[in-house]
């Protein structure tokens, strides 16, 4: 029988955590894309909402609601691309180039994933370019303005989308196309 109370009910440490959690400093960025989303989001809840309160409240809809809100949501999501697309948050799929050991293949692949995308995004934008050239004859249903506005906010993104890719390559050429080993220490190559 143990007579010493302390070394059965002793209670643990307050220095040891099984959890350790750490906020990370929040930082603002003023770049002009982040800028034009946030108008454009807000003025997209706006818009929605006199929708909703036209429709279900007045029981009088404004037909022009709807249409603007469509048209926005497609600016947004080309604008907020180009937010992404600075960001380098795109979905991508990285297992194969953090499973490769640091060398001239894995600098290689990341260099092709890089210019594939650049190119991509070019043939994006010069696309959106013809598409908008050839809406210009058409009118919105509900404004008698051309939809060459709407396929030009599309345009707008899609050549900020080039611009802050064209940056990622630049770069990450002066780099090397090295990158944090973040996986790799984790995960055994061989």
């Amino acid at each position: 029988m143990n007579t010493n109370p302390k070394s059965t009910n002793a209670a643990p440490s307050d220095d040891v955590h099984l959890i350790v959690a750490k906020d990370e400093e929040v930082i603002v960025e003023h770049h002009p894309e982040n800028w034009i989303a946030f108008a454009l989001f807000w003025v997209l809840a706006i818009i929605v909402f006199l929708q909703f309160f036209t429709r279900y409240i007045l029981n009088d809809s404004l037909a022009w609601t709807e249409e603007i809100a469509r048209y926005g949501l497609m600016w947004l999501a080309f604008i907020g691309g180009a937010v992404v697309t600075r960001r380098k948050t795109q979905i991508a799929v990285e297992l194969l180039g953090n499973l490769m050991k640091p060398g001239p293949l894995r600098t290689m692949l990341f260099a092709l994933v890089d210019f594939v995308t650049l190119t991509f995004m070019g043939l994006l934008a010069y696309f959106s370019i013809t598409i908008t050239e050839r809406m210009h004859t058409q009118t919105m249903t509900v404004f008698d303005l051309p939809m060459s506005l709407v396929y030009g906010g599309v345009a707008a993104g899609c050549f900020m989308m080039v611009i802050r890719q064209a940056i990622t390559v630049w770069t990450h050429a002066r780099q090397g196309w090295r990158r944090a080993d973040d996986y790799t220490h984790q995960i055994p190559a061989d």
